[in-house]
C-alpha cells in the first residue's frame, strides 16, 4: 500500500494509480499474491506478496516465506511471464534472518524450475553488499544441484 522500504519504492515509481488499483485489491494474505499492472514501471505487471514478519521461525514463518515465492512464480508462469524480480522477502522491517531467507527463496526458485515453464529468468535483488554476498554464497550452495 505504498508504506516504506520496497513496497514505497515500487509505489513511488509506478505512481499514483497503483495505489488506487491497489485498494481495490482488498489486502493480500501473508504467503499470497495478487496482481496488478505495472503502470509507469518499466514491467507489465506488480506481482504483491506479503512475507512473514520473524518471530523466531516457531510460528511458520518459513513455510509461509516458501509460499511467496511459490505462489508469485506460479502466477507469473499463468501468466506466462519470461522473467520476475524478488526482493529479499521479509528481511527488511519484518525481520526474517537474510541467510535463512536466502536460502529458502533459492531453494523454492530451483525446486519450481524442475517442471516446466516459460519463466526463462528470476532476479534476486539485493538491498545491501552484505545481502549480495548472502545471495551469492547461497546460489553457489545450490548451483551444483
Amino acid at each position: 500500500m505504498g508504506g516504506g522500504g520496497v513496497d514505497g519504492a515500487i509505489h513511488r515509481v509506478a505512481g499514483p494509480e497503483l495505489l488506487e488499483y491497489c485498494r481495490k485489491l482488498n489486502g493480500c494474505p501473508t504467503g499470497q499474491v495478487k496482481l496488478s499492472p505495472g503502470f509507469k514501471l518499466p514491467s507489465n505487471y506488480i506481482l504483491h506478496t506479503v512475507g512473514p514478519i520473524w518471530h523466531g521461525g516457531k510460528s511458520g514463518e518459513p513455510e509461509l516465506l516458501k509460499s511467496c515465492y511459490r505462489t508469485c512464480l506460479k502466477l507469473a508462469a499463468e501468466k506466462q511471464l519470461t522473467s520476475v524480480a524478488f526482493p529479499a522477502i521479509s528481511t527488511g522491517i519484518y525481520g526474517f534472518p537474510s541467510t535463512h531467507a536466502a536460502d529458502i527463496a533459492v531453494r523454492t526458485i530451483l525446486e519450481f524450475f524442475q517442471t516446466l515453464t516459460s519463466l526463462k529468468r528470476v532476479v534476486l535483488v539485493a538491498f545491501s553488499e552484505t545481502d549480495l554476498d548472502i545471495l551469492q554464497k547461497t546460489i553457489a550452495k545450490y548451483s551444483n544441484t
